[in-house]
């Protein structure tokens, strides 16, 4: 009998028991208030007067029409390379211990995002959120006495001006309390080896010494990883070492385009809990079975607003224009994309963090990633977002009986002047009828988006598919950034970049 999973299991029944629901505007209007009393007397809250919005009779529509939007290069030009100068009180009391480094999808070079202490409580408080929330799906008592394997970025943070560095996911593993390290694997040891592939290699050898229960990564990552441990030990599929594995917590992006792939590893069915954790922040979790959707966290340092997803508020390189309204929790709406503004207590303020949302449940303040700002194909009127791609991989998958995991599309002009939409699709598929595809993917694109449809019949003048390994992407990201960690493919290229992709996939 598992008297320890019992014990767990009904601490967490009690917990739940003792909470009471949040509501979630309160919660929302209370995090704003906080966060302006907290930072108003820094450099930033003293230069946008955060002490007389804080005397405003509707404190949120101050706030919005006061402070202007900004991405991470904004606030960085203007604010935050004041504290790689080693000034203090910038836009948050103190100084912040941590810089989650970040390249995002998009970047060239690494973003150094600010983590302040008051930051890492609460991504704790939300892990901890996330672990309560267990008792809504209903697992066994022995789940609970299983080991939990969490693949990120290393853990050896490298030490700058006295504070450290490196990806959040590294931050958050180097963070975890006390009692949870007996769980954690691959354990600090192994964690700290900054080498993905050494490091997998290492996890490989060590697995038949494990009993895991959950994973907890980005998609793409975790599935090269029990890929190798399949490998290493010559397995049919991950259960036949990790016979009790049951829960995988994915994050970082949409968990759809990997669904078969990922299945295609497993011996049996595991429960997929989606979390949204952020360089900037804890932003959501899942916290019941009924749904995909994940629920924002709106009691633990981050306040929220909404900017409706509409061309004429997006400019060229994913930014908002200047007019761009925003609004609060209150009055969103569903299936409406709108992109996501938050505000935290690591001093980031009105930040754009480059995702766009759908709310599927406004009441219970859950949400759906639907794809990034700049990752949104307007070229000649044909308005196509991440989740309409997403949708027709999924049909492509079923039509080809393939996975394809990973994909890049860029809007150009092609050799005969017309405008093409030019997709790289990795999939394994054998000897490809590359035009037959094209045809399929045109097809469902025009099912899913009118916008699209209407484009293909006047400037878009086609579809071109080209059908790589998958492993070419992952070789591209590592080129580029490197192995593992918060790495992810970019969907939508430049066509500057586009031309260096090409290259390199044709580059034997």
């Amino acid at each position: 009998m598992a008297i320890l999973g019992n014990i767990i299991k009904g601490v967490i029944h009690l917990k739940d028991a003792l909470s009471s629901e949040v509501n979630h505007q309160e919660a929302q209007s209370e995090t704003l208030v906080h966060l302006l009393k907290e930072a108003k007397d820094t450099q930033f809250g003293t230069h946008y007067n955060f002490a007389d919005l804080l005397k405003s009779s509707d404190i949120e529509k101050s706030f919005a029409d006061n402070i202007p939007y900004f991405d991470y290069n904004k606030i960085n030009e203007e604010w935050w390379h004041k504290l790689h100068d080693g000034e203090t009180d910038v836009t948050w009391p103190g100084s912040p211990t941590y810089y989650a480094l970040s390249s995002g999808t998009t970047g060239k070079t690494s973003k150094r995002i600010p983590v302040t202490d008051e930051m890492i409580e609460a991504i704790r408080q939300a892990g901890i959120k996330q672990v309560f929330a267990l008792k809504n799906f209903d697992f066994p008592a022995d789940f609970f006495e299983k080991e939990i394997m969490m693949l990120g970025s290393s853990t050896d943070l490298e030490e700058r001006d006295q504070h450290l560095e490196g990806e959040i996911s590294g931050i958050s593993a180097s963070n975890i309390p006390s009692w949870f390290r007996g769980y954690y694997k691959p354990g600090e040891d192994i964690a700290k080896i900054d080498d993905w592939d050494k490091r997998v290699q290492r996890i490989s050898e060590r697995a038949k010494d494990w009993d895991i229960g959950a994973l907890s990564g980005i998609p793409s990552w975790i599935e090269l990883m029990l890929q190798e441990v399949i490998n290493y030990h010559n397995l049919n599929n991950i259960h036949e070492i990790w016979p009790n594995l049951q829960v995988y917590t994915s994050g970082g992006v949409a968990f759809g385009p990997y669904e078969k792939s990922f299945n295609a590893l497993m011996g049996k069915p595991v429960t997929v809990i989606d979390t949204y954790l952020a360089s900037e922040g804890y932003i959501a979790t899942q916290v019941r079975p009924e749904t995909d959707a994940m629920q924002l966290n709106t009691d633990n340092g981050i306040y929220f607003e909404f900017v409706p997803f509409q061309p004429e508020y997006i400019n060229q390189d994913g930014s908002l224009t200047k007019d761009a309204p925003s609004i609060t929790l209150k009055d969103v709406e569903l299936e409406q994309d709108y992109v996501l503004i938050i505000s935290t207590v690591s001093g980031a303020w009105r930040y754009l963090i480059g995702d766009t949302i759908e709310f599927t449940n406004v009441e219970r303040a859950e949400i759906k990633i639907t794809g990034r700002t700049k990752f949104f194909l307007n070229t000649v009127g044909s308005q196509l977002s991440v989740n309409k791609m997403d949708a027709a991989m999924r049909e492509l998958e079923e039509q080809y009986d393939t996975t394809i995991p990973e994909y890049t599309i860029c809007a150009k002009r092609g050799e005969d002047d017309e405008f093409y939409h030019f997709w790289y699709l990795g999939s394994e598929l054998k000897n490809p009828d590359e035009k037959a595809i094209a045809e399929s993917l045109d097809n469902a694109l025009k099912s899913a988006n009118k916008n699209y449809k209407v484009a293909r019949s006047k400037a878009l003048h086609g579809v071109k598919v080209k059908v790589v390994s998958p492993e070419r992407f992952y070789d591209w990201n590592e080129r580029n950034k490197k192995k593992g960690g918060q790495v992810k493919m970019e969907r939508v290229m430049s066509e500057e970049k586009f031309k260096e992709w090409e290259t390199f996939v044709n580059d034997d």
